[in-house]
């Protein structure tokens, strides 16, 4: 003998769950994050000089741009003689291991260039370069 029991028709789930497409986006917005490089500019444009023996130098993290009216710019800000020193060694401390690249405007003055340089080596960097353009 069977009994019948008195059951209700079953619904079927009508909603998609998205949960696992979520969590599928958001690792691939972490990863592509946590890989990202991320470049740096000094902040101007610079009109380099040429040179035949120009070579491209890797890991170059402190930009420091000086313009045609010996203006210098270090991340997208116009700094002071004085305070080059100092961004600088804030900048040598977030990375120890890079180094300065200096990329002088064909009008700008030596004497300036001079003084970034000197100012790089007494914030302890003594990896500088100075950029041009190839031929």
């Amino acid at each position: 003998m069977k009994q019948f029991f008195n059951q209700a028709p079953q619904e079927e789930e009508s909603e998609i769950n998205i949960t696992p497409m979520l969590d599928v986006v958001f690792i691939m917005l972490i990863f592509f994050i946590v890989t990202a490089t991320f470049i740096k500019e000094a902040g101007i444009d610079v009109n380099r000089p040429d040179a035949a023996t120009a070579v491209k130098q890797e890991k170059a993290n402190i930009l420091i741009a000086i313009g045609p009216n010996n203006d210098i710019w270090i991340d997208r800000r116009q700094v002071d003689i004085r305070s080059v020193r100092p961004n600088i060694e804030r900048l040598h401390a977030e990375n120890p291991q890079g180094s300065v690249v200096i990329q002088a405007d064909k009008e700008s003055k030596t004497d300036t260039l001079i003084q970034v340089m000197d100012a790089s080596r007494q914030a302890g960097v003594y990896n500088v370069s100075i950029a041009a353009q190839e031929q």
